[in-house]
């Protein structure tokens, strides 16, 4: 091996968004498209069972294997830079055949920024770069207002009234991933018309720090060679990359939490959808996603809602011995009704 190649800082791209904006679909089209090139993935989960990392590791990429998909479901990574991610991404590193790209998918409360000072830490800058922050941005949601302080929402208002105060948590969590992208998503544009696609895109673009390029996508498809080898270098940025949170020493993500409802085998999954439709109606709930066993089907199901609007499909077969045993996860603003949530999904 040549000493330019043995020098040569592998890239890292990170994939950020919003609760169910579609940042591990976007994942899944990488490592299916990125045949010849060796990954890793950093999966971090907000909740205690993860299951962004388990619908990776039952695909059986040729580019990824099983066992270079790291989850980290111990807190934000942006929260758990020196505990979490610093040594997952150094015993990553330090494998005898270290992978030539990482992909990091952070959670939908994440703050890009903390993460990407960490590649100044010395034990970092000399072997990795950020190719690139990819921010995934759910389009239907933020153009039904799902939040009523949405950022996009909020930057129509203070195109008419300057001294409008922005303080809420999650709009400062959605302007810091936009601030520190590379590359912004539009994804579900198959759910919105032109005129939606175009206002959305406009007022996106409008609200960014600089030029970065706003694409659209369905079930985020892209073309590879627009998510990679986008050479920005990111942690020699900074500067360009404002937050909210600049000069904090941390933040806080108290305005959310996280539980698990053990479920049990399932008839059919449509009577469950419309009781976790009415749950979501009568609840402060922002997701809820998890695996369910459908009696008669030799394949586990996976489940993925963000507000109302639900998916599902059989993703793959029970393995010989494991039990047939589900879980969803439900997250939500802090002082969630776990016992009326729970007696609604349980029927």
């Amino acid at each position: 091996m040549t000493q330019g190649l043995l020098n040569r800082k592998a890239p890292v791209t990170i994939v950020t968004g919003f609760l169910g904006a579609g940042k591990t679909t976007l994942l899944r089209h990488i490592m299916e498209s990125a045949t010849g090139r060796r990954l890793a993935v950093i999966v971090n989960e907000f909740g205690s069972q993860g299951v962004d990392g388990e619908t990776l590791k039952g695909c059986g990429f040729e580019s990824c294997a099983e066992t270079d998909i790291v989850e980290l479901a111990n807190g934000c990574l942006c929260c758990t830079v020196a505990d979490e991610f610093v040594p997952a991404i150094e015993a990553l590193m330090d494998r005898p055949d270290p992978p030539e790209h990482i992909l990091i998918e952070t959670s939908g409360l994440a703050l890009p920024k903390p993460l990407l000072k960490a590649f100044g830490w010395p034990s970092l800058r000399t072997r990795l770069t950020v190719d690139g922050v990819i921010a995934v941005i759910d389009g239907p949601a933020v153009a039904a207002g799902r939040f009523a302080d949405d950022p996009v929402a909020v930057a129509v208002q203070r195109a008419e009234i300057e001294t409008l105060d922005h303080d809420n948590p999650l709009a400062e969590v959605y302007e810091d991933q936009l601030f520190a992208a590379d590359l912004v998503i539009l994804n579900k544009t198959d759910l919105l018309d032109a005129d939606e696609i175009a206002g959305l895109s406009r007022q996106i673009a409008e609200k960014l720090p600089r030029a970065v390029k706003v694409v659209t996508a369905r079930e985020g498809k892209v073309d590879l060679a627009g998510l990679l080898d986008l050479k920005a270098a990111a942690e020699s940025d900074l500067a360009a990359r404002p937050s909210h949170h600049d000069g904090a020493d941390d933040h806080e993500h108290d305005d959310f939490e996280s539980f698990i409802v053990a479920m049990p085998e399932i008839a059919t999954p449509e009577p469950l959808i419309e009781r976790l439709k009415s749950v979501v109606e009568q609840h402060d709930i922002l997701r809820i996603k998890g695996f369910l066993a459908v009696a008669g089907r030799p394949l586990r199901l996976e489940l993925q809602g963000v507000g109302a609007r639900f998916r599902h499909h059989f993703d793959r077969p029970w393995s010989a011995g494991e039990a047939r045993s589900g879980h969803l996860v439900v997250i939500g603003r802090n002082g969630l009704d776990r016992a009326g949530i729970e007696a609604g999904i349980l029927g």
